[in-house]
């Protein structure tokens, strides 16, 4: 979903209800579109798209500390709460995660437990051990 200016929402789970007939395009769709193509077909590692995001001070600094986690990398909530010098805030770090409304965008899919174990996904664990995959990481 985005408006004129931005992308809003990244449905992941299928559960998004579907418009009636043609879904209205614009620039920043065609875009996304073209962008998510390349990162499935192997050929994009990372988005260049405006994004637009509502939620916390805290929340805003965890979504964008995640868009600095490199592709075929993870981090953990430990750690990245660590580089926002809130060392104790690692379930902050966790619900800032599951509010993400711009999945693989935002890559929320990149952050693992502090043993390194695959933790909650809105697209279920399933779908993250595949995208965790798919940028490389032997799981």
């Amino acid at each position: 979903f985005a408006d004129e200016d931005a992308l809003t929402y990244v449905d992941i789970s299928g559960e998004c209800p579907r418009p009636k007939g043609n879904p209205a395009r614009n620039d920043v769709l065609r875009k996304a579109e073209k962008q998510f193509a390349e990162y499935f077909a192997g050929k994009r590692e990372e988005f260049d798209l405006p994004l637009s995001f509502e939620g916390t001070e805290f929340q805003k600094k965890v979504l964008k500390a995640l868009q600095r986690i490199p592709f075929g990398q993870t981090r953990t909530y430990g750690q990245i709460a660590k580089s926002l010098k809130s060392p104790a805030a690692s379930r902050a770090v966790g619900t800032a995660c599951g509010r993400n409304p711009l999945s693989i965008v935002i890559p929320c899919h990149r952050v693992v437990g502090s043993n390194g174990s695959l933790t909650g996904f809105g697209g279920g664990l399933a779908m993250k051990e595949w995208l965790l995959k798919h940028e490389g990481l032997s799981l």
